[in-house]
């Protein structure tokens, strides 16, 4: 009877293993008169089309969303990569925004990246 256990164990499909969210390594903003232009980094394992860092957004500390920038395409062969967002409103008081990265296969990172906003 273990034999036929461990042979059933054996022929169970596998689960999908679920890969890390996209990492922010840097972010920069720069403000120009009333808005900012802000540029992040991201380092993901990006395979091709099915599954690859496909946005980043830049958020407030309640998660209340500011801008997004979608990424159309995989950077496979490009990495780490950086992508600019001009012309962002951000709310007058704030001195940080976060920014969450996003994969097209696993999500939103549950851990956003905070950018201190000096200029």
């Amino acid at each position: 009877m273990s034999r036929f256990r461990i042979i059933a164990f054996c022929l169970l499909p596998a689960s999908p293993a679920l890969a890390d969210a996209p990492a922010v390594v840097a972010a920069q903003a720069v403000r120009s008169g009333e808005v900012w232009s802000i540029s992040v980094t991201l380092s993901h394992p990006d395979t091709g089309w099915g599954h690859y860092a496909d946005s980043w957004q830049v958020e407030t500390d309640d998660g209340t969303v500011i801008a997004s920038r979608g990424l159309v395409h995989p950077h496979v062969d490009e990495q780490p990569f950086t992508r600019s967002l001009d012309a962002v409103a951000i709310p007058a008081g704030l001195d940080h925004v976060m920014i969450r990265s996003r994969c097209n296969l696993d999500g939103w990172s549950p851990r956003p990246f905070r950018l201190d906003l000096t200029n």
